[in-house]
């Protein structure tokens, strides 16, 4: 466990001097180069292009809440996401543009052990999981609600605005990354109906859960089980969360990314927990899959067992 922690921060060390040492081109050319970063992460510019998307300016915002969530440019931006229903929802996320990690993201990933991948970008996986719940209203419908790592929230903010939940919590272990998301709910505020929706900062190795215990119907995270130094923590917050009482799941959507998956499967199974995995759980996800396999130019460098999530149901 030792050794994963000290490889994993090597590792965003080294991204971290590329990108104070390079030009914006070159850090994005080694960024994508699967020697490079192979043991952090793969990611595609349109990830699976399931949910259409643009940057807006900050002259088109409309809403009062998006008037009053200036966004500095050049470091950060506001993506318009269309949900594809039939009303087609509009979800706006602010988020970091591609190089803007600096020293102190990662002094405050020091501080608080964790890592800065919520800040990079909205992964693929994240996307993936959205689409999917899209899929599964009923699932969601008057349910108590929580998406662990959340990253910018796509999911969750979904999960609120479509699904008639009766509670959605948005967290993650980075205080940066939670800021985004209080900032991206202010700003979809007008379209979650009566669902209630807050962030919260959660750490799964550190963070006392007595409080939240037993308190969840569907706990739903994407891409969460690449750092291993982190499995015992998740599983645990898996196990505490989960309401006891009647139906509750956790609906995990993530790579294989080597054995990385297949070892946070045996901290399920030894903490005596339920789980599924399905390759083929969309037909659509499933149809995208296959084209990129086939070198489809918007991925050149996609790889099956680092870029498409297998679907993961656990229960108690």
């Amino acid at each position: 466990m030792e050794n994963n922690s000290k490889k994993a921060s090597s590792l965003r060390w080294g991204i971290l001097r590329r990108a104070l040492i390079s030009s914006p081109s070159s850090t994005t050319d080694s960024a994508d180069d699967p020697s490079e970063t192979s043991g952090v992460s793969r990611r595609a510019n349109l990830g699976f292009g399931l949910i259409p998307f643009q940057l807006v300016d900050n002259d088109q915002l409309k809403s009062e809440e998006l008037k009053h969530s200036s966004f500095s440019k050049g470091r950060e931006a506001c993506v318009c996401y269309t949900v594809p229903n039939q009303s087609a929802t509009k979800l706006f996320l602010y988020q970091r543009v591609d190089s803007c990690a600096n020293l102190d993201d990662f002094r405050i990933c020091n501080t608080y052990d964790i890592d800065n991948t919520g800040l990079v970008c909205s992964w693929p996986s994240e996307e993936v999981l959205a689409y999917y719940c899209l899929s599964q209203l009923d699932l969601f419908r008057s349910k108590k609600v929580i998406e662990l790592g959340s990253g910018y929230g796509l999911a969750g903010l979904l999960i609120a605005a479509v699904t008639e939940a009766s509670e959605v919590v948005i967290s993650d272990g980075n205080p940066q990354v939670v800021d985004y998301i209080q900032r991206n709910i202010n700003a979809n505020s007008s379209v979650f109906g009566s669902t209630n929706v807050k962030s919260m900062m959660l750490h799964w190795n550190h963070e006392e859960l007595s409080d939240f215990s037993n308190s969840f119907d569907i706990i739903v995270a994407s891409d969460c089980t690449f750092f291993k130094e982190f499995h015992k923590g998740l599983v645990q917050t898996i196990k505490c969360l989960l309401k006891k009482e009647g139906p509750s799941e956790a609906v995990f959507l993530g790579p294989k990314r080597g054995n990385s998956l297949d070892d946070f499967l045996k901290e399920v199974k030894g903490n005596r927990l339920r789980f599924t995995v399905d390759e083929m759980y969309d037909p659509e996800i499933w149809r995208r899959h296959e084209s990129f396999i086939k070198k489809n130019a918007t991925w050149p460098n996609y790889d099956k067992d680092h870029c498409y999530p297998l679907l993961v149901r656990i229960t108690l």
